[in-house]
C-alpha cells in the first residue's frame, strides 16, 4: 500500500466527524434535499479523502442507480456514496457526483 496523501481544504468544509478528515467544501454542494438510511444527505459535486467501494445497483427512492459506496480515508468510515450512472434520464445528473451523509459529517470554518 502506498504512501497517503490526505488534500486540506480551506473556507466552509464539510469533515468527518470521527476524525476530522476533510471531505468536502460547502460551495460544492449541488442540492440539500438528499436522504439517506440514517437521515439527511447533500449532493456534492467534488469530495476528497475518500475510497471507492465496490460498484453495485441500488434501488433509491428516486429510482435505481449504479453506485458505489465512498469511505473517509484516514478512519475507514463510510461516509456516503457516489452516482455512478442513473437508469432513469431525469436522474442523469447526479451522475459522476457524491452524497454525503450529514449524520457523519461535521461543518467546520477554516
Amino acid at each position: 500500500m502506498g504512501r497517503l496523501f490526505v488534500v486540506n481544504l480551506e473556507g466552509k468544509i464539510y469533515s468527518c466527524k470521527y476524525c476530522r478528515t476533510h471531505l468536502a467544501l460547502s460551495e460544492d454542494i449541488v442540492s440539500k434535499s438528499f436522504q439517506s438510511r440514517h437521515g439527511k444527505a447533500y449532493l456534492f459535486n467534488t469530495v476528497v479523502n475518500t475510497t471507492l467501494g465496490e460498484t453495485e445497483d441500488r434501488l433509491m427512492m428516486t429510482g435505481m442507480h449504479t453506485v458505489a459506496d465512498i469511505f473517509c480515508v484516514g478512519c475507514g468510515s463510510i461516509v456516503g456514496w457516489k452516482y455512478k450512472s442513473a437508469h432513469e434520464k431525469s436522474q442523469k445528473y447526479k451522475e459522476g457526483k457524491s452524497v454525503l451523509e450529514r449524520i457523519v459529517c461535521v461543518i467546520e470554518k477554516l
